[in-house]
């Protein structure tokens, strides 16, 4: 069968490259053509465009860039006519997929979404469009389901796919000594630093991390680099700070790290699943998070809290994200161990949630046996 994907970013990147293998394994006839990264080009897909070239975040910075973005979908559209695929396969990435998805709908193409769109957290009135043009959903996360249901959708809770590459990695990582040999690191513990994967937040939120190293003589500071985003970018902001800058090396980073300073996101529920203690950390600017306010109808802003209804990691968000509180939260999660161990326990818990592993495997499954119903 012939598969059209669309991810937007780099953890869907991950998620359709592991799903692409998947349905290799249960379709030996796949063609795979797609809008993703390196990981889904690896797996032998035709990529079209790479997702660098697609993340804007945030209200104003997709304003600023609207006409690029309607440029990627018109061109996307005509791409999947050409291609005629037997099913195209949407992962996260809303503001672009549901538009892709209602004109595959129309054009009579199979529409599968996988990882949905957040609508439980903003316009739930999407899930209306959403059951008249995605034929099937595939969702990760435990309380989704529920939630699709009181629309009279059903849906498939396959569980979430970080914890299959999770396992993998905290199996067969590399050892402490030749991951430190590798990067140049000291024998000292280590405070991880994901500060996002765009350039907007990484901006913001790197230099917030850094201001607080000298309080922390200690610890190295380690800071995870997002692929997509050059090395000279990275280089310029942590001059004249003690710091240290690894490139595709996260999993690996967070096995060996005391503690983490986390931007919200995917990122902080893959902090939590390595058993990092954690604080997260959230600024975007002002005109957005006002929208946000107001539009955003969810308690918390991290997928670990979410997950779990409750707050089990501290978030630091806007006027909150200073220097003072992430010092001050930052010396529990090194120092305080009844609150240190309070959060392991609460991210066992978490993990429970999460439906065990397999999911990609799982989704392909299905995919494939909904593909094969008349």
């Amino acid at each position: 069968m012939k598969y059209y994907i669309i991810a937007g970013e780099a953890s869907g990147d991950l998620h359709a490259s592991n799903l692409m293998r998947e349905l290799k394994a249960m379709d030996a006839h796949a063609q795979f053509r797609c809008w993703g990264g390196d990981l889904m080009k690896a797996q032998g897909a035709d990529l079209v465009k790479h997702y660098r070239e697609l993340a804007f975040m945030g209200f104003t910075e997709v304003l600023m860039n609207i006409r690029t973005i309607f440029k990627n979908i018109n061109h996307c559209k005509k791409d999947i006519s050409e291609f005629n695929p037997d099913v195209v396969i949407l992962v996260d990435y809303p503001g672009f997929n549901l538009r892709i998805a209602e004109f595959a709908k129309e054009k009579g193409f199979k529409v599968f979404y996988y990882i949905s769109p957040q609508v439980w957290a903003w316009k739930q009135s999407r899930v209306h469009k959403i059951k008249q043009i995605v034929d099937r959903m595939f969702v990760i996360l435990p309380f989704e389901e529920d939630f699709y249901k009181k629309f009279n959708y059903k849906v498939d809770f396959v569980g979430h796919p970080l914890l299959d590459a999770v396992e993998s990695r905290s199996k067969f990582g590399s050892p402490f000594a030749d991951f430190a040999k590798k990067n140049n690191l000291d024998d000292k513990s280590i405070v991880a630093l994901l500060p996002g994967s765009r350039m907007q937040e990484i901006s913001t939120m790197l230099p917030l991390m850094l201001n607080i190293k000298k309080n922390f003589p200690e610890q190295q500071f380690v800071i995870a680099g997002a692929p997509s985003i050059p090395l000279s970018f990275y280089e310029k902001m942590i001059k004249g700070f003690d710091a240290k800058i690894i490139f595709n090396q996260t999993y690996d980073l967070l096995r060996y790290a005391q503690a983490a300073m986390v931007t919200s996101g995917t990122a902080t529920l893959e902090t939590s699943l390595f058993n990092v203690p954690e604080v997260v950390c959230y600024k975007g600017s002002s005109i957005s998070f006002f929208i946000a306010q107001k539009l955003v109808k969810v308690k918390y802003i991290s997928l670990v809290n979410l997950i779990m209804d409750r707050e089990i990691v501290k978030e630091l968000i806007q006027s909150e994200l200073n220097e003072s509180n992430l010092k001050d939260e930052l010396e529990k999660l090194l120092h305080d161990n009844t609150y240190r161990e309070a959060m392991l326990e609460n991210f066992s818990v978490l993990r429970s949630k999460l439906g065990g592993i397999g999911a990609s495997e799982k989704t392909a499954r299905l995919m494939i046996g909904y593909l094969s119903e008349k």
